[in-house]
């Protein structure tokens, strides 16, 4: 049977490396079975029978990719922006997350968080659940229906939580092997593994944690890594025979390719450096390292230096979903850095057009897919029209997409596709 064959068109934008746009005014993307085919200035003949979506002047970029975010704490958005992360974590935190035992709440939130994603955007994602297996894989479901791809893990958490909010270590760990089992078969959706971090997991926790590592190859690792000074001083309290924090994560067999690191605020040289080597990728959270007064993390240098990072909205120490406003914030805090360093504690501070990569390309590639629109590729794109915005011809196409990243809304965006798939 023939696949369907589909063809839109617009002004197409994507960023294949940080900071080198493509900008392909009143083109053509192609796609069978939701499959690219290709990209082209004008419709080949041999796709005449294509199914044509005009969008006119609009602008289609890739979608958005959010690399860590905590779906048990969409309710708590807005919540505890006066404290720091340790804090925040045991008044907001750990009680919000706690209600996910209940899987009809569970269900409720989640099908509004996955919806949230794909209205803003964001079709790719590496997000926590809280330690409920059940929610967790309510989580799963309601993020398949939506659209949403990606990696989800249910926490592990033996110590250092709440009466409310723990584990066992062998809860955790049957619930782990029960989790991936029950979950890997799914297509769009994959279990990944997700100690919470270091000081919510005992030295047994993360011994069997890295075994089931190794038994499953291909499913990966997510957590935190040097967030907070106060945060380091306890990992350093609860592991003295690790001299950083990373190598708590080493240790255990949970530091290797496509480990998804959050944050990395206080990466100092050596830390960046065995990131980069094992191919861990690190997700810069600029708006949650700002509003729970971590820090700003090395963006430029980690860039620099070949370290793979990525993005993520990290809510709700992170108060804003959309990947646009996280991309506004990463570019603010990177001047900010870039200023009170004296203009040297890094060379420039980001661009329009790198933090677009960040959001985009650089999520793609930890997906498996190629930045941009890659030939072969399911295709994951989002729509925007702009009209409602103030009315500036003298603007070009490149212009146009920086006024989108800084002003965008929702109801900006006229489609959004994912898996070859229109959603909205």
């Amino acid at each position: 049977m023939n696949e369907r064959l589909e063809a839109i068109k617009g002004n197409i934008i994507y960023a294949e490396t940080p900071g080198e746009l493509t900008v392909m005014p009143d083109s053509w993307i192609v796609t069978e079975g939701g499959i690219i085919r290709g990209i082209f200035s004008e419709l080949p003949e041999r796709y005449a029978a294509a199914e044509v979506t005009d969008y006119g002047d609009m602008i289609i970029t890739p979608s958005f990719t959010d690399l860590h975010l905590h779906a048990p704490q969409y309710p708590m958005l807005g919540l505890g922006m006066d404290l720091e992360l340790l804090g925040w974590l045991n008044k907001y935190a750990f009680p919000t997350e706690a209600m996910f035992s209940d899987a009809g709440y569970a269900r409720r939130v989640y099908s509004k968080l996955a919806h949230a994603l794909i209205e803003r955007g964001t079709t790719r994602v590496c997000i926590f659940s809280s330690l409920h297996r059940e929610a967790t894989n309510i989580l799963m479901d309601e993020l398949e229906k939506a659209g949403v791809t990606g990696y989800a893990g249910k926490v592990n958490m033996d110590r250092n939580g709440s009466e409310e909010l723990i584990e066992t270590t062998e809860e955790s760990v049957a619930e782990t092997r029960l989790f991936i089992e029950e979950n890997k078969g799914r297509k769009l959706i994959k279990p990944i593994l997700t100690p919470r971090f270091t000081p919510s997991c005992t030295n047994e926790l993360m011994e069997e944690l890295g075994k089931i590592a190794a038994e499953y190859p291909d499913i990966p690792v997510q957590s935190h890594l040097s967030e907070n000074t106060d945060e380091m001083k306890w990992v350093k309290e609860l592991h003295p025979d690790c001299a950083q924090y990373w190598e708590t994560y080493d240790k255990y067999g949970l530091w290797k390719n496509r480990t998804v690191m959050a944050h990395c605020v206080y990466s100092d040289e050596r830390e960046r450096a065995a990131i980069k080597k094992a191919g861990v990728w690190a997700v810069h959270c600029p708006d949650s390292n700002t509003c729970i007064a971590s820090g700003i993390a090395p963006v430029r240098t980690m860039l620099k230096e070949g370290v793979k990072v990525a993005m993520g909205s990290d809510i709700a120490g992170g108060a804003k979903l959309s990947m646009l406003d996280v991309a506004t914030e990463a570019i603010r805090v990177s001047k900010m850095r870039w200023l009170f360093g004296g203009k040297r504690d890094e060379e420039r501070f980001l661009t329009v057009a790198e933090a677009f990569y960040l959001i985009t390309g650089a999520g793609q590639e930890y997906f498996g897919a190629r930045p941009g629109f890659g030939i072969g590729d399911r295709l994951h794109a989002v729509v925007f029209d702009d009209r409602g915005m103030a009315d500036n011809p003298r603007m070009n196409l490149s212009e146009r997409l920086e006024r989108i990243i800084y002003l965008g809304e929702r109801q900006d965006i006229k489609a959004v596709y994912s898996e070859g798939i229109r959603r909205i």
